[in-house]
């Protein structure tokens, strides 16, 4: 008997938690996809990599989450840090910031997107930036994703 409640247990916290891990993959996978397309557009230019900032991804994370939540697209949203604040929370020191943000369903479609857009397409081009934090949450089937790029001190 106990060791069929156990079993029932170990499922229902399998439905629960499953599905956030295979959220948190995905997610992870998306930001992969959109670190590559990133550099991938740099070198096509003769630019230099930009190098993965954990400290950035992660304020750029959070922000990605709080427009998921807003279902709406915002660089800063009411009573949230703006971009230098939320940067300098994480911890990074730089010189120079951009953001990214956009909404898609894929991030071949986001990063579309940015590419079309002559701003969002500047920074990612930009010859100035060193380092990037890509973060993105997924509401209703649809991702918000944000690109933080700087240059490091």
């Amino acid at each position: 008997m106990v060791k069929g409640r156990g079993a029932w247990l170990v499922l229902a916290l399998s439905l629960v938690f499953l599905p956030c891990a295979l959220a948190q993959q995905k997610g992870a996978s998306t930001e992969r996809s959109l670190f590559d397309a990133v550099n991938r557009e740099r070198r096509q230019q003769g630019l230099p990599a930009l190098k993965w900032d954990d400290a950035l991804a992660g304020a750029a994370h959070k922000h990605a989450v709080q427009m998921a939540e807003q279902n709406s697209l915002s660089h800063q949203f009411a009573g949230e840090a703006s971009l230098p604040a939320r940067v300098a929370q994480a911890g990074v020191r730089h010189s120079w910031l951009a953001e990214n943000i956009a909404q898609g369903t894929s991030a071949g479609d986001i990063h579309e997107q940015f590419m079309k857009s002559t701003a969002h397409r500047g920074n990612i081009l930009d010859s100035d930036m060193d380092a990037v934090g890509i973060g993105v949450a997924q509401a209703d089937g649809k991702w918000f994703a944000v690109e933080d790029f700087c240059k490091t001190k």
